[in-house]
């Protein structure tokens, strides 16, 4: 089979995986998340990564699945389970732009496209980083939109886990503290009060880059 059909046919079958995942979506809440994958013992956490990193890759709202991955696994656990399922997700999504897309996107882009990717480039990690602490674009998209630059996927990888930590801190505890809150928990207020300082941190963080590389680009 031809290198272009075999891309083409994996394209088709992506594109059919996430129509038909996105018209399920509304199923996806955290509270059945949770209670789905409370069921399987030891095998949860594998399978919350795995979950995590398809529903990446196929276009299903992270929110849910940061909520129930704290939910279900508490603000550590959960935290550092959410992190590696976004990571992998993004890296697969990443992966299959590259090699589905990007060279076809390469040779056809036009003057004003091939200046914008190759501006991307020329940022490299830094872009990414960029993107993940400043929510400009959707997370699931700019996996792949990336995925047609030249970016390493080692810069790409490790930019992305530690760039999406806060968030992934933020929204997890924010997970745990409301499945305390809805138990009558013992201290259920302090953790909710808790889980909204580190939602205003990781909301403050994008200011905060915007206003050092506002003064990085006066220094030059």
């Amino acid at each position: 089979m031809r290198p272009e059909v075999r891309r083409g046919l994996i394209a088709l079958l992506l594109a059919a995986a996430v129509i038909a995942a996105w018209s399920g979506r509304d199923a996806l809440t955290p509270a059945a998340l949770a209670g789905a994958l409370e069921r399987l013992g030891t095998f949860a956490p594998l399978l919350f990564i795995l979950l995590y990193a398809l529903g990446t890759v196929l276009f299903l709202p992270g929110i849910a699945l940061t909520l129930a991955g704290g939910i279900l696994f508490g603000p550590v656990w959960g935290t550092l389970y959410n992190l590696t399922g976004a990571t992998l997700g993004a890296t697969l999504a990443f992966l299959l732009a590259r090699h589905l897309a990007g060279d076809w996107v390469r040779r056809r882009s036009g003057p004003r496209l091939r200046r914008l990717i190759e501006g991307v480039e020329a940022e490299g990690w830094r872009f990414v980083a960029f993107t993940r602490l400043v929510p400009l674009f959707p997370f699931n998209l700019l996996n792949y939109a990336l995925g047609l630059t030249r970016i390493p996927l080692g810069q790409y990888v490790l930019a992305s886990a530690l760039c999406m930590f806060p968030g992934a801190i933020a929204y997890t505890w924010l997970g745990y503290a409301g499945s305390e809150a809805a138990a009558g928990s013992e201290g259920w207020v302090q953790k909710l009060l808790l889980a909204l300082a580190l939602l205003a941190a990781a909301g403050f963080l994008p200011r905060l880059v915007r206003r050092l590389r506002g003064a990085r680009n006066d220094s030059d």
